[in-house]
């Protein structure tokens, strides 16, 4: 009898080619292996197939048809000057035909396709489409039978016996297959494997399988590889679904239950010496307004978490201008009060200079230790950038390494190896999506005992999604805005529909400027340069000089083909926008960008907060972090070159001053691309974890369990995050209640198995650091 742990060999036909091609090519081992091999899609076997009209040459298509023509021509073969042959068929669809070529070198294979493709044949046909004379073409494509001619069901024993087989079903399945390898070749090595298959230990209980509603694991197999319906297929893959959700949510519940365990220094906000803190106290003392009903239970959470004696791992999710910053400075001082030190670790110098500024400003003298007019609470506040001076450096690290600074706050430069934490107690990321798992680790890494950690942003990425619905985060909310935040306009303006509409974008910037408020204008790219081949070049840099690259979307996605002119660059609009007989001459209007000398960057920044500049030409620098009252309006040229969290993002820089906000997303995406999909969800809500939903629909999952922080990759097999989010959540359900029964799953010796082998492979150290 053949076992899901036989060999592959056991049940797949053919030469020993074929089987390497199979375990190399498709990574399949076994028959388990196969079983799991499960079609990319269905063919309802009853009704002839409509061709997709958005069909595309090159295109692998799958098609039911019935053979109207079928005639056989002789040629002489160039190469081998002999008489070779050509059938030439005509295949009927639901819609346009399709004409069908097979080549034989000889009269056998010429005859044997000629029986095949008998008029009235009823077929699968698969293959590469190809144009010809404005009909879609198919050259020797894979063609299975599904109905054949009286005349030749005696003549042909092995096509009819295969089109009884096809026949008894509604639904044919095709296969992701491979050169060499065909959808068919997979689709009789599984019907033969469930014919012979010894009866499979299931892993799941029956108890399980019955509260869950789940047919039993031979039963799947057949729903889903020998379907009848659609009912077969989606009970079917209901079952195989919840046991990948069940394995990942038990390699998550382990891996909570083990960050339980490790020990952390509470922060009580009791000092080790036994003094009560009051810096929080002191702090809350002089904040001129009351914090949210959000930021007051935010922070009771927080402080819940870093009482603990195991370290916090929170996400704090708040929309642009929620007060997110407030609410860390406040879990920040409660570790300073214990004695701690708290370090908030920002993706740019920008953003880091900016938050040094903003904490300095919120402490006022809380931040002055040891000065005139300080207070007695009072801790130091140090910044960190890579672009300091060798003095600056020196004397910041000298503060952190003593403990003086009790808040510390840089980029990337606290990730050195010099840098040394007297008691690192939390770790703030801001924007974590701009860091990788591995720069996260090396900072946490630099404290005594596993520090608390709070990770914020204002639009999850999809990875962040999906490990919130997988439960592996805590998760907090900020949904209420604080009073003063006034509601922001955001609008599409097509430039493929409506070129001229970019003159009223630049007139409503001027109407702005002259009301006395201020705008930003945020391009994709720095400059225009030339390659070595003349075309052009997106060149952008982050805040430490790193090339950035250019985010595809717009001529990718959007454009609908042809010649697409280059993104907007700082440089060239800030000429265009400023020079004379520009829609902008006579305003005040500078450049801010990566390539400026930091201290450029800086005289910048403070020259538009103090209303010396009209309007600010940027790049992303200004993404998150700054924080100008004054500014209403932000027009981002190329909008479809960002995603869907930088847009986000960038929008929250206006209407922060109780003043409307207006946001305009200049694009030359074609409407009904996803591109435009984009921004018009964008366009459509303010809501952060909607768009994340957008976003993780456009992009999928990432690598859930693994190291690809987003999109396109997933080691997702049969889930898919928000298709399947109450089967995530029920399996998070059935693990907690089976691990609290049997912790080492020894009673399931198969799940324990697929739980150590995913807990054992390469994603086991990510998960750690993550």
């Amino acid at each position: 009898m053949i076992t899901l742990d036989s060999p592959i060999e056991a049940v797949l036909g053919g030469a020993a080619k074929k089987v390497t091609k199979v375990r190399e090519q498709l990574g399949l081992r076994t028959v388990g292996d196969l079983l799991r091999h499960f079609p990319r899609t269905y063919l309802p076997v009853g009704e002839l197939t409509t061709l997709d009209p958005a069909l595309k040459v090159g295109q692998q298509v799958s098609v039911v048809g019935r053979v109207s023509e079928s005639r056989l021509r002789s040629y002489t073969d160039r190469r081998t000057r002999r008489t070779a042959y050509r059938l030439e068929v005509v295949v009927a669809t639901d819609g346009p035909s399709l004409r069908l070529t097979y080549f034989a070198p000889h009269k056998g294979m010429a005859t044997h396709h000629e029986r095949r493709h008998q008029v009235g044949t009823v077929g699968v046909f698969l293959g590469k489409v190809d144009s010809f004379g404005g009909r879609w073409q198919l050259t020797n494509p894979t063609m299975v039978p599904l109905e054949l001619p009286d005349t030749a069901a005696a003549t042909d024993r092995d096509e009819a016996g295969r089109a009884a087989v096809a026949a008894l079903r509604n639904l044919f399945p095709i296969y992701r297959a491979t050169a060499g390898v065909e959808s068919w070749d997979l689709q009789a090595a599984i019907g033969f494997a469930l014919s012979v298959l010894e009866e499979p230990e299931d892993p799941l209980p029956p108890s399980l399988r019955e509260a869950q509603q789940l047919v039993g694991l031979r039963e799947a197999f057949e729903r889903v590889h020998q379907a009848d319906s659609w009912g077969d297929v989606t009970r079917g893959m209901q079952r195989f679904r919840f046991d990948e959700a069940l394995v990942t949510q038990l390699v998550l519940a382990r891996r909570r239950a083990a960050l339980r365990g490790v020990v952390a220094a509470p922060r009580t906000g009791v000092h080790p010496d036994g003094r009560e803190g009051g810096l929080l106290a002191a702090f809350d003392a002089t904040l001129p307004f009351e914090l949210t009903a959000g930021q007051r239970e935010v922070g009771a959470q927080l402080e819940a978490d870093l009482a603990a004696d195991h370290p916090m791992n929170r996400l704090l999710q708040g929309e642009v201008g929620s007060g997110k910053t407030l609410v860390a400075l406040r879990a920040m001082l409660r570790v300073v009060d214990s004695g701690g030190q708290a370090v908030l670790l920002a993706p740019t110098e920008v953003l880091a200079q900016q938050h040094d500024r903003s904490l300095t400003r919120l402490l006022g003298p809380l931040a002055q230790p040891g000065m005139l007019g300080g207070a007695d609470e009072a801790t130091g506040v140090a910044l960190l950038t890579g672009s300091m001076s060798t003095a600056q450096r020196r004397a910041a690290l000298l503060r952190i390494a003593s403990g003086e600074a009790g808040i510390v706050v840089g980029t990337h430069a606290l990730l050195e190896d010099n840098v040394v934490f007297a008691d690192l107690g939390l770790v703030v990321v801001d924007e974590q999506h701009r860091f990788g798992v591995e720069q996260r680790a090396a900072l946490t890494a630099k404290a005594a005992t596993p520090p608390h950690v709070l990770v914020m942003t204002a639009t999850p990425i999809p990875r962040t999604v999906a490990m919130t619905v997988f439960g592996d985060l805590e998760t907090s909310v900020l949904s209420e805005l604080p009073a003063g935040r006034a509601p922001i306009q955001t609008t599409v303006v097509p430039l493929a529909d409506a070129p001229r509409w970019i003159d009223r974008v630049w007139a409503r910037v001027r109407e702005e400027v002259e009301k006395g408020h201020q705008a930003y204008v945020v391009c994709p790219r720095i400059s225009e340069g030339t390659s070595e081949q003349g075309e052009s070049d997106a060149v952008d840099l982050d805040e430490d000089g790193e090339v950035l690259p250019i985010a595809t979307g717009g001529a990718g996605d959007g454009s609908g083909g042809g010649a697409t002119p280059a993104p907007a660059a700082v440089e060239t609009t800030l000429e265009q926008l400023s020079g004379p007989g520009g829609p902008l001459h006579g305003l005040r209007v500078a450049a801010l960008h990566g390539r400026l000398h930091p201290d450029e960057k800086d005289a910048v920044m403070r020259g538009f907060a103090a209303g010396e500049i009209d309007v600010l030409v940027s790049t992303t620098v200004i993404e998150v972090g700054v924080d100008v009252a004054n500014a209403t309006t932000m027009v981002l040229l190329d909008a479809d070159r960002f995603g869907v969290s930088q847009l986000h993002q960038l929008r929250g820089r206006v209407g922060r001053g109780g003043l409307p906000g207006l946001c305009l997303l200049v694009t030359r995406a074609q409407s009904g691309t996803p591109a435009r999909e984009r921004l018009d969800a964008v366009a459509s809500t303010t809501d952060g974890f909607e768009l994340s939903r957008v976003d993780l629909e456009q992009r999928r999952e990432g690598d859930v369990l693994g190291a690809s922080q987003s999109g396109y990759r997933s080691s997702l097999q049969t889930l898919r995050v928000l298709r399947d989010e109450k089967t995530i959540v029920a399996a998070r359900g059935a693990a907690e209640d089976l691990l609290a029964t049997d912790p080492d799953l020894t009673g399931l010796p198969r799940v324990r198995a697929a739980v150590a082998e995913l807990e054992a492979s390469s994603t086991a150290s990510y998960l750690e650091k993550s």
